[in-house]
């Protein structure tokens, strides 16, 4: 699927020591870039900003030490949200059901780009995917973007799964 940010190497291992996973690593804008890191933690509990806060700083050290991005630029570790990237096969499998936009580095049946529901991956780390009533099988390789929308169906999901927050 996407492909490895340049400083994906450097801060995974401290960012999953830290008990947390990476979910989408980018470099947005060029004259002042920020440096995105989405993270999620590994128990799924929520994320709260101290968690942000702790990533932040344990991998600024080997950032500043390593000077993988040129010139100045702003580091941002912040939750995927409920409108989630797609990044991983896992993800695929822990969302099936519901519905993503969904894009390909090449034309499957004729397109690249697809709306509907989120199927399954099978052992072959192909995607299923679910639009107008035609199931798609896309190899997850070939899958250049992928993201959850935001729907009734997913704020239900949350809201069962944290019944102490009020939506």
């Amino acid at each position: 699927m996407l492909n490895k940010h340049p400083v994906q190497d450097l801060v995974e291992p401290i960012i999953d020591g830290l008990g947390f996973e990476v979910v989408r690593i980018m470099t947005i804008g060029t004259k002042n870039p920020t440096l995105q890191i989405m993270i999620e933690r590994k128990d799924r509990k929520d994320l709260i900003v101290d968690d942000c806060a702790t990533v932040s700083r344990a991998i600024s050290e080997v950032l500043d030490e390593n000077d993988p991005i040129e010139g100045e630029y702003s580091l941002e570790v912040s939750s995927p949200g409920l409108d989630r990237p797609l990044t991983k096969a896992e993800h695929f499998q822990r969302f099936a059901g519901y519905e993503a936009k969904l894009e390909t580095v090449r034309e499957v049946d004729g397109r690249k780009r697809f709306k509907g529901r989120v199927v399954s991956i099978d052992g072959q780390n192909n995607v299923h995917f679910e639009m107008d009533g035609t199931e798609y099988v896309i190899p997850f390789e070939d899958v250049s973007k992928a993201k959850l929308i935001l729907t009734d169906e997913l704020l239900d999901k949350y809201a069962a799964e944290h019944p102490e927050v009020e939506l």
